[in-house]
């Protein structure tokens, strides 16, 4: 059998991109195309009172200009993809005269050229009767809300957390904040939108086309398979293009309004008004324990913020329930609605934010009890999921800790706060856990064998980045046993068999069970037309009787050369096809807790003088089951441990309270980390086995890898320094206060 699953292959795809071949949404220019740009809105909360269309009209190569005076009035019918928020209603662009937050599409201007468009919509005059919005939750805990979706189960508690924590030897209780932070991958969202008739073709970046697809045709009332979205890369997403934003629409809207393709890129500045952002978190962790390090009682509160109309939600809370052994354990997560827009899912959303808290006062808990921090949470590691009361399908998190701390040094650590010095520099360690879900959606593939003895698979997938073309083609090469080049991966279409959102760290799982169970399937086809064909040397055999070995059929036990797949299909009247779908089997994920996990390693060095802080080396070890394709896999988790450095030490989006907008909306003061600020930063992989996860054995890493990673800054800080700073990003400021 060709081996394939498990080599470090390099990217199918990277010639493409770094040639310029790779098409990306706003490469796919159409005859005739005509340019859209979107005029925001100026206030945060009100409504508009007068667009000064006629003066804008009238400038050179404006061809319309659009707003809720003249936009058709959409259908916006019924539609929740798994990605949207259960509760409440999408944001209905040019529908009314009412402005929810700062930023949103009030008018769009299309024309000829870009530079006329852009012209054009900054000489746009709108004029509101505008409000102060409320865009700081501090102040708003106490009327925060149960998410509705979360009325029946939100809350957990198992034993008397609140007792418990009152009578406990040591504790600590502590509250954390954590900025708002937007994704800025480096493509902006883009959308060209072309119709023909009723039927429309759009070109957009999109971590979901098929609910893209879906999305669209609801809010035109149209039938799905009116609506055709094609996207075969993504440069960067995060999370940001998992829901089909209001820019999407509006293109369309233009296309049709204009008679011509559109083509609509949002701005740097806009992407953080319309299209999500992860939400600023107000948490409480409180932890009580006895004198020898037992923990007794663990109490999560958490607060996240929502828009008005609609209730995001992520998994705030959930890490804290299984993550460590403890009887009394009690979590609570709250909403703050606020005039913004409404947040998306963000790299490792909600437990990025909740592991955070909870890894930082796990850190406190040590330097109390004076043990070391490994060893507290070796103390508490759990036999079973305590939450849902069930083992875990694999868990490696000690094993983890053992290979990560051999490999970065701690037993060289001085345990003292401010000991360490390299110079005049101050120097720190510090570790985290971290763990997501190893989720699995269900999805569909298609294989196809052709006469010249190759194989297509097709899947209506997305890819931002982290190697899918390669990843899903090792998995089809190794099922069918033919070379990797004998192989052709398409994604990108939604047209093509339906594929669960590139994100939440399912898509291997997902996709990838879906795609062998189509090789299987095109096998087992190409088998029954073999031993139907009186020309085949299975001929007349059982379907149990023959086998496929390197890419031949042969019967059962037989040694001689069998017959490839092109002899197989050339005997045929076409090309041989199969479609096969796949999902997690219930009674497998009623029986077992499902997690990755990990050990997050970071040293840092603050100059005790001008308050900086470089993260000078740092160090992930995972526990993810089966590693299809090892040098993408340390790419990703390396991604993602960059994402941990910026949320632990740069990114913040800063609201004026006066009206809502992000006054660091651009790349100057929006900070991301750079290559200057990346050193030493390695990702290993434990070998671990799961049988139950997925046919594959595969866990996600996309999520995991930024999970942990700014709270091992945090406690490296606080060992260099002495100084607990329980806010994100950790300043200048906080070292020199």
């Amino acid at each position: 059998m060709t081996k394939v699953i498990g080599q470090p292959l390099p990217r199918i795809d990277g010639r493409a991109k770094v040639t310029g071949g790779a098409r990306y949404a706003a490469d796919f220019n159409q005859k005739g195309q005509a340019y859209a740009v979107i005029v925001s809105a100026t206030a945060g909360l009100g409504r508009i009172t007068e667009i000064g269309a006629d003066a804008i009209s009238a400038m050179p190569g404006v061809i319309a200009v659009i707003s809720h005076l003249n936009a058709p009035r959409l259908a916006y019918g019924e539609h929740k993809g798994v990605i949207d928020p259960a509760i409440g209603e999408r944001l209905h662009v040019l529908q009314d005269d009412q402005v929810r937050f700062w930023g949103q599409p009030v008018a769009i201007v299309v024309a000829d050229t870009l530079d006329h468009a852009e012209r054009a919509a900054a000489a746009l005059k709108v004029a509101y009767a505008a409000e102060r919005p409320v865009v700081d939750p501090t102040g708003l805990l106490a009327s925060a809300v149960i998410p509705e979706a979360m009325r029946r189960g939100g809350d957990a508690a198992r034993g008397d957390a609140d007792g418990a924590l009152a009578s406990a030897e040591t504790m600590v209780d502590e509250s954390y904040d954590i900025a708002r932070e937007n994704h800025n991958p480096m493509e902006p969202h883009a959308t060209i939108a072309a119709w023909d008739g009723d039927r429309l073709t759009l070109w957009s970046k999109s971590q979901y086309v098929v609910n893209e697809q879906a999305e669209i045709a609801a809010i035109f009332g149209l039938p799905m398979e009116n609506v055709q979205v094609i996207c075969p890369f993504i440069g960067g997403a995060f999370g940001t293009s998992l829901r089909t934003w209001p820019h999407v629409t509006l293109a369309a809207i233009a296309a049709r309004q204009v008679g011509r393709p559109v083509k609509l890129v949002l701005t740097r500045k806009q992407m953080f008004y319309t299209t999500g952002h992860r939400p600023r978190t107000l948490q409480r962790i409180a932890l009580g324990a006895t004198k020898d390090g037992k923990l007794t009682s663990l109490i999560h509160e958490g607060y996240g913020e929502t828009s008005r109309y609609e209730e995001f939600i992520e998994a705030l809370t959930s890490v804290s329930g299984f993550l460590y052994s403890c009887p009394n354990v009690q979590t609570r997560y709250r909403l703050v609605k606020l005039d913004t827009g409404t947040p998306t899912y963000m790299r490792g959303p909600g437990e990025a934010s909740g592991v955070f808290a909870l890894e930082c006062a796990v850190d406190e808990l040590s330097y109390k009890l004076g043990l070391d921090p490994i060893e507290l949470r070796r103390l508490n590691e759990p036999e079973i999921d305590e939450a849902a009361n069930k083992p875990f399908s694999s868990r490696s998190l000690m094993k983890c800790y053992d290979a990560g701390a051999e490999r970065f040094g701690w037993s060289k650590r001085d345990p003292k706060p401010r000991s360490m010095r390299d110079g005049r520099l101050l120097i720190g360690m510090g570790v985290a856990s971290a763990s997501y879900p190893a989720f699995h959606a269900p999805s569909s593939a298609l294989a196809r064998l052709l006469p010249d003895g190759t194989a297509e698979i097709e899947v209506a997938a997305s890819d931002m980045g982290p190697g899918t073309y390669t990843s899903m083609t090792q998995v089809a090469a190794e099922t069918l046993g033919l070379p990797i080049e004998r192989v052709r991966f398409s994604l990108g279409r939604s047209d093509f068999p339906p594929a669960p959102s590139h994100g939440g760290s399912w898509t291997m799982a997902s996709v990838g069970s879906a795609i062998r169970a189509a090789c299987i399937a095109v096998q087992e086809e190409a088998a029954r037309r073999a031993i139907a064909d009186q020309r085949s040397p299975v001929f007349g055999a059982s379907i149990d009787g023959v086998t496929w070995e390197e890419g031949r059929l042969r019967r059962r036990g037989d040694t001689s050369p069998g017959q490839a797949y092109g002899d197989v299909v050339a005997s045929a009247d076409g090309p041989i096809e199969a479609h096969a779908s796949t999902s997690r089997d219930p009674d497998i994920a009623d029986r077992y807790s499902m997690h990755a996990f990990g050990a997050v390693f970071a040293e840092v060095a603050v100059d005790p003088d001008v308050g900086t802080i470089r993260v000078r080396r740092a160090l992930g070890t995972y526990g993810a089951g089966r590693i299809v394709n090892p040098r993408l896999a340390a790419s990703q988790c390396t991604g993602g441990m960059v994402g941990g450095i910026g949320m632990a030490l740069m990114e913040r989006t800063v609201l004026d309270e006066r009206d809502g907008r992000p006054v660091n909306a651009h790349m100057a003061d929006y900070l991301v980390p750079v290559n200057l600020d990346i050193a030493d930063i390695e990702a290993h992989f434990i070998d671990e086995v799961d049988p139950h996860v997925n046919a594959l054995g595969v866990k996600g890493l996309g999520e995991i890898a930024l999970v942990g990673m700014a709270p091992a800054i945090a406690n490296a800080v606080f060992h260099a320094t002495g100084k607990r700073v329980r806010t994100l990003p950790i300043r200048i400021e906080d070292m020199l206060a």
